[in-house]
């Protein structure tokens, strides 16, 4: 059973830049299909990226993100990114790391039921 922390939020101007870090417990971190998802206030969660076992061309990104956040991870470290550049005002929500075994291409899990592991939350507010 993985276990999640989130780490890297906080607060920045609209043009920033934030790298999020998610750092999973267990040795089977390479086994997972990793993914970002966020939630703004009073919305739905929403699918921000997702990166195969491997990483590499196997990633995937929302239409609202993609050209600006890149996802990536280490296996070693058993850590996920997501370095978000050119942040919006309406990129401030909650970010979640999620994981899951079932998948193996990054464009096929895409919704939050694709996914048993959840870290808690980082909190990123972009000021316009």
């Amino acid at each position: 059973q993985a276990q999640l922390v989130e780490s890297g939020g906080g607060s920045v101007q609209a043009g920033g830049s934030l790298r999020l870090s998610c750092a999973a417990s267990g040795s089977t971190f390479s086994t997972y299909m990793l993914a970002w998802f966020r939630q703004a206030r009073g919305k739905e969660r929403e699918f921000v990226a997702s990166i195969g076992r491997s990483g590499g061309s196997n990633t995937y990104y929302g239409d609202s993100v993609k050209g600006r956040f890149t996802i990536s991870r280490d296996n070693s470290k058993s850590t996920v990114y997501l370095q978000m550049n050119s942040l919006k005002f309406e990129d401030t929500a909650v970010y979640y790391c999620a994981a899951t075994m079932r998948f193996t291409f990054a464009s096929l899990a895409t919704r939050p039921p694709n996914y048993e592991y959840w870290g808690q939350g980082t909190q990123v507010t972009v000021s316009s």
